[in-house]
């Protein structure tokens, strides 16, 4: 068995530079491009019971950008069982994955999330009359995109097109000041991920 952080670096190794110079600590507009794309975002949190990861979706986007530290979830309707809520009262920290039909690229958010239950900010999510309960306002510590392997392996997407997107190859170059991936990195990306996907 795995017991110490030593045992898993020894294995695994370090990570390439693509793989931390992708971390921001806020919104940028790339990221900001998959966010209000994603119609579907996993919602992950702690609470004294343990963990939840709850599915949300809408027609269209389903995460908003209020400035580029926040974000906004309105809490549409569900089973009310209200676990991964009961959670963020008593442990703000939350993680969104953000998943685009067609896309690879997966894109993850963590932070701090507060609950708000301000009539007016509930009024602005409004839809066929209805109003969220509430509305999850997320505080971003950072952001990222994750590696597209999984999504490729599963092969979730093999008949969606793809979206027009900011590739990884372009949100590195744009994070980096061309330091790290760019249009070569995202034309021999297909290639080098079929010889590792396992």
């Amino acid at each position: 068995m795995i017991e110490t952080i030593e045992q898993l670096e020894a294995l695994y190794g370090q990570p390439k530079a693509p793989s931390l110079v992708k971390v921001a600590d806020r919104v940028t507009p790339e990221y900001r491009a998959h966010i209000e794309a994603a119609p579907f975002v996993a919602l992950a949190t702690v609470g004294p019971e343990g963990l939840d990861c709850s599915p949300r979706g809408d027609t269209g986007q389903v995460v908003f950008v209020e400035d580029d530290k926040t974000l906004s979830l309105p809490d549409w309707r569900g089973n009310d069982r209200i676990d991964s809520l009961r959670n963020i009262v008593r442990d703000p920290h939350v993680s969104l994955m953000f998943l685009v039909p067609g896309s690879t690229t997966i894109v993850r958010a963590n932070g701090q999330g507060r609950i708000s239950a301000n009539p007016e900010l509930l009024q602005r999510f409004a839809k066929s009359g209805k109003v969220p309960r509430t509305v999850l306002l997320i505080s971003i510590d950072e952001i990222y995109f994750q590696c597209a392997r999984a999504v490729m392996r599963a092969g979730l997407w093999n008949n969606t097109p793809a979206p027009d997107l900011p590739k990884a190859g372009e949100i590195l170059a744009a994070m980096t000041n061309g330091q790290e991936g760019g249009a070569e990195y995202d034309k021999t990306w297909p290639e080098r991920a079929a010889k590792t996907l396992w």
